[in-house]
């Protein structure tokens, strides 16, 4: 394999090899250059003896479609299937996939455990990778830490590339397409189907070991594995007491010997995450002043405009209750009647200008609608029909981020003369990136986005494909990420109009 595989070999007439970056018993990865769309990928070759084989290849091909049509974070997308024949006769094949920069949590576990709250959210970003799987009827059958690649996006889950459907029979009979076995659920070694039940097994011993910095039952062959699980101890987490109990209870039970006893994956990624989220602070308390505040200094607008002095009335202080019916203090009480009267008089003179001024610039404000919140649709966002509406007036509440596109990102109107092609996609690549500098675009969505928006620029420019389909595409992406809150609703709304766009341009 070493030998027909190096660098600069052109696969398929199109992946240049670049170098090799990981290998395992079924497959080398290489790092490649996709020269038809000029990006970089990465290349899972299948060994020689597995590629040989027509009906592995069909499997792997089938499993390699199937696992394209999971749009998720945490799975990392499949681009391609390839085969390519060498004069010999021999046969390459591939899958193609997207090219991750982070590190293997398999490396990573190297250094000891983690810490439980990273581990907890580790497992429940593999755990909501699985759910979205087992929802299209894919089983991974190789959850293990070198198939969790930690990225600044998040846990990516690897090798959807040799999945299978749910209940689909071993096409051979080595166990080659079991797993590793330390992660292999025990009823797989009585030749049970794979089910999203092994998929949880697998799943809670990466959890333990995240935990624990080692496997429930240590194997490295399937007859070690059968003999861990008869003479092994039952697992436990007891040597960790600060773990919340709902982890280590859902870890556990993940574990179980019969698979109806294990939890669904959404239910575990319900449970880590519920442990993983953050508390929210305790509300601040005002206390109110139980004494009177003392005397303030109030600015009465003077009555003559002209001169625009101001007269400064000093309040005087408290003055204590006067004995009811006693002479000698009636003169008294109906002087401080008189000057609080005076004094409310004189604190209420700047209360009603400040009311209308207010009045008056509210008057002064142009009309303005209403302003419609986005909402999340099954299908393209429909661009607002008037323009965005202008900044609110400055209120008590906290600032909140911008999702006002800069300018050179602005959308032209339908009624002006048709932009290029490549101008269309370079406003719809320059939201994308004002949407990633705001913290409005997610930065795997932003990178998905990204890469659909080159395979469309390449596959028109080139005469592959109509504009129309692929524009079509890229809203209803747009639309699923939104629905998944990788974008905000002002920027997909933004975005859906410069798509829009991008459909009129001239090709």
């Amino acid at each position: 394999m070493k030998a027909a595989l190096h660098p600069g070999r052109l696969l398929a007439r199109r992946y240049r090899l670049l170098d090799q970056i990981g290998a395992g018993g079924m497959s080398v990865i290489w790092r490649a250059r996709d020269e038809v769309l000029d990006r970089v990928v990465a290349l899972k070759v299948l060994a020689p003896s597995l590629a040989a084989d027509a009906r592995f290849r069909g499997m792997v091909r089938e499993e390699a479609r199937a696992a394209a049509q999971l749009v998720h974070p945490h799975v990392t997308s499949v681009h391609d299937y390839g085969e390519t024949v060498a004069p010999d006769g021999s046969i390459t094949s591939f899958v193609v996939m997207e090219l991750l920069s982070g590190e293997e949590l398999e490396l990573r576990l190297t250094e000891g455990p983690l810490p439980w709250a990273e581990a907890v959210q580790v497992g429940a970003q593999v755990a909501d990778a699985l759910a979205a799987a087992h929802r299209l009827g894919i089983v991974h059958r190789d959850i293990t830490p070198a198939n969790v690649m930690m990225t600044g996006a998040g846990v990516k889950v690897l090798d959807f590339g040799i999945a299978t459907r749910i209940g689909a029979p071993d096409e051979d009979e080595d166990g080659g397409t079991f797993g590793t076995p330390a992660y292999v659920a025990p009823e797989r070694l009585d030749g049970a189907p794979a089910q999203p039940s092994t998929d949880v097994y697998s799943l809670g011993v990466l959890l333990h070991e995240a935990l624990t910095g080692r496997v429930p039952y240590p194997a490295e062959t399937w007859e070690e594995l059968s003999a861990a699980l008869v003479d092994g101890p039952a697992p436990t987490l007891a040597e960790l007491p600060e773990l919340p109990p709902a982890v280590a209870r859902i870890c556990l039970r993940s574990l179980a010997r019969n698979p109806a006893d294990r939890p669904t994956a959404r239910q575990i990624a319900n449970t880590l995450r519920d442990q993983s989220a953050p508390v929210d602070p305790p509300p601040t308390t005002v206390q109110m002043p139980t004494r009177p505040l003392p005397p303030q200094p109030v600015t009465v607008p003077a009555a003559n405009a002209e001169t625009a002095v101001a007269q400064t009335v000093a309040a005087p202080a408290a003055v204590g209750p006067a004995t009811v019916g006693d002479p000698a203090t009636a003169g008294d009480t109906a002087a401080g009647s008189r000057w609080t009267r005076r004094r409310l008089a004189l604190l209420l003179v700047p209360v009603v200008v400040v009311v209308a001024m207010a009045l008056i610039g509210v008057a002064l404000l142009p009309d303005q609608e209403p302003t419609r919140r986005a909402q999340p649709s099954a299908g393209p966002v429909t661009p607002p029909a008037t323009a965005p509406p202008a900044s609110a007036p400055p209120t008590s509440a906290p600032p909140q981020p911008t999702t006002t596109p800069p300018t050179g990102s602005r959308i032209p109107s339908p009624t002006s003369d048709p932009v290029t092609l490549v101008e269309a996609a370079n406003r719809v690549d320059g939201l994308i990136e004002a949407g990633l500098s705001a913290g409005e675009i997610r930065g795997d969505v932003g990178l998905d986005l990204r890469n659909e928006l080159r395979n469309l620029t390449a596959a028109v420019t080139s005469g592959r494909d109509e504009l129309a389909p692929p524009v079509a595409r890229l809203r209803e992406k747009v639309a699923v990420r939104l629905g998944e809150g990788g974008i905000s609703p002002a920027y997909a709304t933004q975005l859906d109009a410069a798509i829009a766009e991008l459909g009129m341009a001239r090709v």
